[in-house]
């Protein structure tokens, strides 16, 4: 089984049920295809770089799956057809990255605190 990164954004205007019932839905077809979800993100509504499909912003969702190429291609064709989709990507990787979280808000600020602390030692 190979290693994939999927994120999935949705319409700014999705409502938080129903980006629970997209979280479900790539979620089952997954496992209905002998896949393993190791790890789901909902990293949250975000700035888009530039328009699509008149939105300026989307809520991204980031997927980490054990795999094969069958359930990607399953996985896309329903994306393709889903209207609260903007954009999909999936990126296949060597292994997980488990312990980052990379867009949560409260690791941020912990982090700006760290370096604001180590800068003001060195002074």
């Amino acid at each position: 089984m190979n290693l994939y990164e999927h994120t999935i954004v949705a319409r700014q205007d999705t409502s938080p049920s129903q980006l629970k019932q997209l979280e479900e839905k790539y979620s089952k077809i997954v496992e209905k295809n002998q896949g393993d979800i190791v790890k789901l993100e909902n990293w949250g509504l975000m700035n888009l770089s530039y328009l699509i499909k008149k939105n300026k912003k989307g809520n991204y969702i980031h997927f980490k799956i054990k795999a094969n190429g069958k359930i990607l291609s399953e996985l896309e064709k329903n994306e393709k057809i889903d209207k609260n989709l903007l954009r999909y990507l999936t990126v296949k990787v060597k292994k997980f990255d488990l312990n980052t979280e990379y867009f949560n808000k409260n690791n941020d600020r912990e982090e700006e605190k760290n370096l604001k602390f180590k800068n003001e030692k060195k002074k």
